[in-house]
């Protein structure tokens, strides 16, 4: 079988990815700060998000001379969709914290099962790594804890498996801008006909609107094209693993940025889901 050999980022590698990182931690806190109070209802946040992203990526396209549908497919559209609605639903009910942790949860089973099916293995420090970030998780849901109700927490872990999905897709999708083109402008019709459909219930504020357009086109539109980018040098388990820093920048950002509590067990979490994230990656033995 083949192993997960050692692994050591390129320097250029590891820089992407700590952008992306920054990005998706970003995207946590633009749709909490978003919908907090009431500033735009989810499925305008959605639709906003997703078509200002790719207007951003076709006028990319479009400085190239080439077609914003020249890449991408309808599977990883698809895919893009149920990430998006799933994770603005998802934190009417979230802290920006839980529902980073709940994401990339979900996040790291699906790409770290896909891995292993295709042949990738960890020793037994990085096993004892996933079963650290493991336990940060269940340390957020023990029960005598304030737990996410059970639909946002299944919207968010809904998400954390499309996005997963969208992640594997993107590894050999060729040209990260314009697979990610393809894939918004794929995208943004099926959210403007969401949007569109639940007009009669939309609520807005400058400040909502605005949030939903820096995600689209900054942390959302241009932090997926770092992204497919870095996976390009990346293992499926890898990904998934580094995808774990998200919820510690978030949890971060949200207290500095958004006034939410740091309780006893977000800190347990966190130090465990870097611990881990620690071992996955630090604990690979050269491959055979």
């Amino acid at each position: 079988m083949r192993r997960q050999g050692r692994h050591r980022l390129k320097p250029r590698t590891a820089f992407l990815t700590l952008v992306a990182m920054l990005a998706f931690a970003g995207n946590s806190l633009l749709c909490r700060l978003a919908l907090k109070d009431g500033q735009i209802d989810a499925a305008s946040f959605t639709a906003i998000r997703l078509v200002s992203g790719a207007a951003v990526l076709a006028l990319l396209m479009g400085m190239r001379g080439a077609s914003p549908l020249a890449a991408g497919s309808w599977r990883s559209a698809a895919a893009l969709f149920v990430y998006a609605a799933g994770f603005s639903f998802a934190y009417l009910g979230l802290s920006a914290a839980t529902g980073a942790l709940l994401l990339f949860g979900a996040v790291q089973a699906t790409m770290i099962g896909y891995g292993l099916s295709r042949g990738e293995r960890f020793n037994r420090p990085q096993l004892f790594g996933l079963a650290l970030a493991g336990a940060g998780l269940l340390v957020l849901l023990l029960p005598g804890l304030v737990a996410p109700s059970p639909l946002h927490g299944l919207l968010m872990a809904s998400a954390g498996v499309a996005w997963g999905v969208y992640s594997l897709r993107a590894r050999g999708a060729g040209d990260p801008t314009a697979a990610t083109a393809g894939n918004f402008v794929r995208v943004a019709a099926m959210a403007a006909a969401t949007g569109l459909a639940l007009l009669p219930w939309s609520a807005s504020s400058w400040r909502g609107v605005a949030c939903a357009l820096a995600s689209g086109a900054l942390t959302s539109g241009l932090g997926y094209v770092i992204w497919y980018r870095a996976l390009q040098g990346l293992a499926a388990t890898t990904a998934a693993s580094v995808q774990l820093s998200v919820p510690v920048l978030a949890t971060l950002g949200g207290v500095l940025l958004l006034a939410e509590p740091v309780t006893p067990q977000l800190v347990y979490a966190s130090a465990a889901l870097l611990g881990g994230l620690a071992l996955v990656i630090f604990a690979a033995q050269p491959g055979k």
